[in-house]
């Protein structure tokens, strides 16, 4: 995966001029908007030879600032220019400094740094002249604040030094705020991250004790750009957002379009890409309709970073239009930036050779400008290229050194980038055990940011996790192929936590996951004597003896070692204590095949390859679904291909075992298939195993749990019909006639049932009363909308709807099961089901045991009967929920009710009427249900 560096934020700095009152500048995001001042130039309403001129100049001054304010800057120009014409011939020396100092200013919103920078040096020595030493730190900061746009950051410092040592002589506390914040900017060019933090701090607190909103904005929005540089998304957005609402409420435009701008480059890093190019167009409209063309020029780069992820053409077109603006003001560093970024759309059009030049002179530009975090990501994206081109051995040595620059800086998100990519070049070169030990510490540092980000929004959360997925899936792919199957199923359970804290948010992850994964006694020596030797060539870290002589130690023990035995004598002594021997069953689907781990009780993990494409897979999901909803056409021959592709493979280890339970741990799009319907030849696979749904099995404690005595709690919404609108969805649900016998059956089959019908059924008065009895059985119409756990929800018969999340603040610890029998329940269109782990997961959360919910719209009798048949099964007693299930379903198949004992008058008219999947296998057991 590449790494690319998101356009720097450029320094935007308060301008104090030594006779104004009210001066704003505000730095945003590579955003110019120069001050306006107040009143007039006090030297100019002096008496001079000629009064009429002097206030002809006093005017054109007043003029051009406010044209400088609402950034027409070419205009302000040719106003300074005819004033200081006049202040020259009237031969007042202060005068004729302020007005160089907001000449300089417009040259700088033009971006025309090395005129600003011929002007100001022409004021700095009259403000010395004169003895104004205020005068003179406002035109130090202006100079060290061109050399920060040229990329000389060396100077910039020195200058800025110079200005804050004036400020604090003259006591002036606007000036040290205003210097210190520009020296956060610097700091933030070098990648000097922690050392810009601290003056942003302190130059935000002056700004608040002064009460200078406009310089608050500024700082708020700076630290913010430092944030996002270190991977922290969640602070840096709402840094981010604090000074978008300043700019906003002061009226201006240009920085709350500046502000759209930083918002949209985190966006980009969490994989938004629209979101991220909406704001993009929205700001680059203002900057052109303002002529501000260094804004231009970092936001047509923002814009090719967000086309890199879906059109490579469209990106270079917009790097090449930021890099004719970049070098016609003068920027080296912008330069540098935009000559990377073009370099990585090269290497996304497979032109190496072109992207190599390329990203070789950005690095010259970038380690001129002494930028260290640039440095490190270019030097990263020169690595990935010498892998593209299958230079390994290149390739490798420069991801070492982007590593050890990004680790200096504290840049985790290139660092977790560039981990991973060193891991595929280790496997490339036959490397898996090196390639396996930094995988691990990619993912470790990845499961510490996502520990941070819950504070982000659902959908941010959910598309950084789709940015580095692919990290997961390929250590589990490769320990799964060097055998290592128990490390393999951890980074499986890790996978299915990470989508349920991207769907819930507020999912609270166990101790186990939180830890991330777990590193051999080896590999953490691996690690160790590669930190204590970072500086020194790949190579020679390769090939030392110390290296070698671990790698080969895990060659030969690590595929038999117990990762953590506690882990797997935990997950086996869970399978040893249920009644009927079980195994547990992981999928791992990747693209070009099927990975299968088998835990049984008593005996090392199985794995298993089957040679089945994602795709493949996927269409025969589908075409199972299809088959089954067509009700005209037989279920058994993509139920048969799937079962040879799941089920097959492990047959023989499940009948040696005598494995009577399966405990279903699904992946991806399998959470659509029912794995009691798949057909072995001769019969469904629910006739031979029961079968339990898991999330994972770190989340899961396993334990027979009979109930003796069943009490029910029944609600169902039996007539009526509700309307409304969900997000963007339309809703309109009818009551479910058979919805009232199906609660009926069920207080007939359990004398212990209550009963609430239609506005008794309502969240008030249901959800008060369901911990007092250990099965919760809702009768009603729900939907669960993929990506949308707000918008999921049970309809109540009073028409109150719950949704997906509220179901977590439902306490039920006495409860063993939820029963939602709905007309719909799980999908709403195949994405990866988070959604059903989701229902799943937020009734544990209750503290019940387990839940039941359908995975499609089936027929009102149909559910009708498959719930009769399951009460029947579960009041017998000494028997499972997932053993009720199975004989509820064989009932339907065979169209033998009698043994389960129910009476004639409930049984269908043609016995075998529901034989067929459609009626009896969407509904899943999820949680313990054993």
């Amino acid at each position: 995966m590449r790494f690319r560096l998101c356009d720097r934020p450029l320094p935007r700095h308060k301008q104090w001029i030594f006779i104004s009152v009210a001066t704003v500048y505000v730095w945003l995001g590579g955003f110019v908007s120069l001050p306006w001042f107040s009143i007039a130039l006090p030297a100019l309403a002096r008496p001079a030879p000629s009064p009429n001129s002097a206030a002809e100049a006093n005017q054109l001054f007043r003029d051009a600032n406010r044209l400088i304010d609402v950034g027409q800057y070419r205009d302000a120009v040719d106003r300074l220019q005819q004033a200081l014409a006049i202040a020259r011939t009237v031969g007042i020396r202060r005068a004729e400094a302020a007005i160089l100092n907001s000449l300089g200013q417009a040259y700088n919103g033009l971006g025309e740094y090395i005129q600003a920078l011929e002007v100001y040096q022409q004021s700095l020595p009259i403000t010395r002249e004169i003895s104004d030493r205020a005068a003179e730190g406002t035109v130090l900061t202006n100079i060290a604040q061109i050399y920060d746009h040229l990329g000389q950051y060396s100077r910039s410092l020195d200058i800025y030094q110079q200005a804050l040592a004036l400020a604090n002589q003259t006591g002036d506390r606007t000036g040290v705020g205003t210097t210190l914040g520009n020296l956060g900017v610097t700091y933030d060019n070098l990648g000097r991250y922690s050392d810009a933090l601290d003056v942003y701090q302190q130059a935000l607190a002056i700004h608040r004790e002064l009460g200078n909103r406009a310089e608050e904005g500024v700082t708020l929005n700076n630290i913010g750009a430092v944030y996002r540089r270190l991977g922290q998304y969640p602070q840096a957005l709402d840094y981010y957002q604090q000074s978008v609402a300043i700019n906003h409420q002061l009226g201006n435009r240009p920085r709350v379009s500046g502000g759209l701008n930083n918002i949209g480059q985190v966006y980009i890093y969490l994989g938004q890409y629209d979101k991220a190019l909406e704001l993009f167009q929205q700001a680059l409209a203002v900057s052109r309709e303002l002529g501000d063309r260094r804004a231009e020029g970092v936001i047509l780069n923002n814009m090719g970073l967000a086309y890199s992820e879906t059109d490579p053409k469209k990106a270079l077109d917009a790097f090449q239009q930021s890099l004719v603006i970049r070098r016609e003001l003068g920027d080296r560093a912008g330069e540098g930036t935009v000559l990377n970024n073009i370099g990585t759309a090269y290497n996304d059009l497979a032109q190496y050779s072109q992207a190599l030049e390329l990203f070789q002179q950005s690095l010259a530009i970038r380690r001129q400008v002494g930028n260290r975090a640039e440095e490190g990501a270019t030097l990263g994206n020169i690595g990935k290229t010498y892998d593209l081109l299958g230079q390994y051995a290149n390739a490798t040595n420069f991801y070492q050194q982007s590593l050890v620059i990004l680790k200096e800086v504290g840049d985790r998100s290139g660092e977790i980038a560039i981990l991973g990519n060193l891991g595929n070049s280790l496997a490339q070169q036959n490397q898996p055990e090196l390639a396996i030990v930094f995988y691990k510490r990619a993912i470790n540092l990845t499961e510490a940011l996502r520990q941070e980000f819950q504070v982000l929004p659902q959908d941010l959360q959910q598309s950084y996790t789709e940015r580095i997925s692919y990290i997961y899936r390929r250590l589990a792919d490769l320990l799964l192929k060097q055998d290592r199957v128990l490390e393999a199923q951890q980074i499986l359970d890790l996978l299915k936590v990470q989508e349920l804290e991207d769907y819930l948010r507020d999912i609270r992850g166990n101790t186990e996951t939180a830890k991330g994964v777990i590193y051999l006694s080896d590999e953490q020596a691996i690690l160790d004597y590669y930190d204590q030797h970072q500086n020194q060539d790949f190579r020679a870290f390769l090939n030392s003896s110390e290296i070698t002589a671990r790698v080969q130690n895990l060659k030969r023990t690590a595929s038999s070692q117990s990762l953590n035995p506690e882990q797997l004598v935990k997950l086996q002594g869970n399978l040893r204590q249920l009644d009927q021997p079980a195994a547990l069953l992981y999928p791992l689907v990747l693209d070009d095949r099927l990975e299968l781990v088998l835990v049984l009780p008593d005996r090392p993990p199985i794995r298993r390859t089957v040679p089945v494409k994602r795709e493949q897979l996927n269409e025969a999901i589908a075409q199972f679904r299809d088959s089954l909803f067509a009700r005209t056409r037989s279920s058994t021959t993509s139920a048969q291909q799937l079962y040879d592709w799941l089920i097959r493979p492990v047959e023989a280890e499940l009948t040696q075992a005598r494995v009577s339970t399966i405990i279903y741990a699904a992946d991806g799009q399998l959470r659509y298939l029912p794995l009691a319907a798949l057909y072995d030849g001769n019969q469904w696979l629910i006739q031979r195993f029961r079968v339990n749904n898991i999330t994972a099995a770190s989340l899961t404690t396993f334990g027979t749990q009979h109930t003796d005595r069943l009490r029910v709690l029944a609600g169902a919404f039996t007539e009526g019909v509700y309307s409304f609108k969900v997000g963007d969805l339309d809703f309109s649900f009818s009551g479910l006639p058979y919805a009232g016998q199906e609660v009926s059956n069920i207080a007939a089959e359990v004398p212990d049932t209550t009963e609430l019908l239609n506005q008794q059924f309502s969240p008030a008065i249901a959800i008060p009363q369901m911990n007092r009895y250990n099965i919760v059985h809702l009768a009603t119409h729900a939907e669960f909308v993929s990506g949308q756990p707000e918008n999921s929800f049970i309809l109540f018969g009073n028409g109150d709807r719950v949704t997906l999340r509220d179901v977590a603040t439902w306490r039920l610890p006495n409860v063993d099961l939820v029963v939602l029998s709905a007309c719909k329940t799980a999908v709403s269109a195949l994405s990866n089901g988070e959604e059903i782990l989701g229902f799943g997961y937020q009734v544990q959360r209750t503290g019940a045991r387990a839940a039941i919910a359908s995975l499609w719209s089936i027929n009102d009798d149909g559910t009708q009967m498959l719930m009769t048949a399951f009460y029947a099964a579960l009041r017998r007693g000494n028997v499972t929920k997932a053993e009720a299930l199975r004989q509820a379903q064989i009932a339907l198949i065979t169209g033998d009710y009698s043994a389960l004992g129910l009476q004639p008058d409930v049984m269908p008219d043609q016995p075998t009427r529901y034989s067929r999947p459609y009626y009896w296998a969407p509904f899943i057991l999820l949680g313990n249900g054993l």
